[in-house]
């Protein structure tokens, strides 16, 4: 098999976990027989640096040409001078929105799993965290508050900004369908997440999420309002398979999850809409306080590029000798710093990365 992807390394930590990504998915196609191509592309400060914008659209046309794209982080320190005064739309965040658009990636899928070698590394109670945390966050990622209408405006005097929740009945049933679907494959239950109680944009979101549930008998629907989620997520996080929720609710909501297992730096994501290219990163941030320092924890970019090997490439097999070559390293007790704990090992980025290919 023959795949080219394109490569967002993007600012801070990117191009370190994005080189460990390849690393590891150059190993992949030796052993199985696969010819993966890599096509670097500039995306964050690094393309305003360069262009002016954080999405040139050079590197839109490009992503739209390849199979996939890996992403690494955009972003800058929180008093970066190159993007403090800059206008929204030019802000290297704006490129996140920007790139998810002009795909057509629709849903977010961000898995958050416990591994059972990092149990001591979670910040709940032991009770809490030995009955298990293995759920995925299903989060509508082009609609809702972050592409509504938004502007500033004064009314007496008084400066004012708004921003606009808004969804439509289809967008919200090819986001449930989706977690319905998924549930089918895991232990099939849905919890749908919204805020129905004020919203009426969740009024419809959660009557629109119980009409599609109807084409999915098997599969058991609880709706749950968001702020009860952030509670029972630390309370009980074991009664959750799969959540489906808004844009915002399931940013918010997928880095408590994160948490959650120990760090952040651990949980990949993927992003798909209605064709097999998506787009898949780590859920963390750039990062730059420990940019080039041989610091940043690459197993969730590792973890994204397994499912960019299962959800785009069809090759389960491939993505799950990924996965266990993580296992197998957690298990012997290697550690990053973010992950580590009294007893272990630990190792810079770049050893993790190459002890995660020796045992692929």
């Amino acid at each position: 098999m023959k795949k080219h992807i394109a490569v967002l390394a993007g600012d801070g930590i990117g191009p370190e976990i994005t080189d460990g990504a390849i690393a590891v998915l150059n190993k992949i196609g030796e052993k199985y027989g696969h010819e993966f191509t890599f096509e670097h592309r500039l995306m964050g400060v690094c393309a305003i640096e360069a262009t002016g914008e954080p999405l040139p659209q050079h590197t839109i046309d490009r992503c739209l040409a390849s199979d996939s794209v890996l992403l690494g982080a955009v972003g800058g320190a929180v008093n970066d001078p190159r993007i403090n005064n800059l206008p929204g739309h030019l802000r290297p965040e704006a490129g996140l929105l920007k790139i998810r658009a002009a795909l057509g990636l629709y849903s977010n899928l961000r898995p958050a799993k416990l591994f059972p070698a990092l149990a001591g590394a979670c910040p709940l109670r032991r009770d809490l965290a030995e009955r298990g945390l293995d759920l995925v966050v299903v989060r509508e990622l082009i609609g809702g508050t972050y592409f509504g209408e938004r502007g500033r405006g004064e009314e007496n005097g008084v400066p004012y900004a708004y921003d606009t929740e808004k969804y439509s009945v289809p967008e919200v049933e090819r986001i449930a369908r989706i977690a319905f679907e998924l549930a089918r494959k895991r232990r099939k239950h849905v919890t749908s997440i919204d805020k129905a109680n004020v919203l009426e944009s969740s009024r419809l979101w959660r009557e629109t999420v119980h009409a599609v549930a109807k084409e999915y008998p098997d599969v058991e629907l609880t709706d749950m309002l968001v702020d009860n989620t952030a509670m029972q997520l630390v309370k009980n996080p074991a009664q959750f398979d799969v959540v489906v929720t808004s844009n915002i609710f399931g940013d918010i909501l997928s880095d408590e999850a994160a948490m959650i297992t120990g760090s952040i730096g651990m949980l990949a994501s993927s992003s798909l809409g209605a064709t097999k290219r998506g787009l898949y990163e780590p859920i963390h941030g750039s990062a730059p306080d420990i940019a080039g320092k041989d610091l940043a924890n690459p197993i969730a970019t590792i973890l994204s590029a397994a499912m960019m090997l299962r959800d785009s490439f069809d090759l389960p097999e491939e993505a799950k000798a990924i996965e266990d070559a993580v296992n197998k390293v957690l298990d012997e007790g290697y550690r990053t710093a973010d992950i580590l704990s009294e007893g272990k090992t630990q190792v810079k980025g770049s050893e993790m990365t190459k002890l995660i290919v020796e045992r692929i």
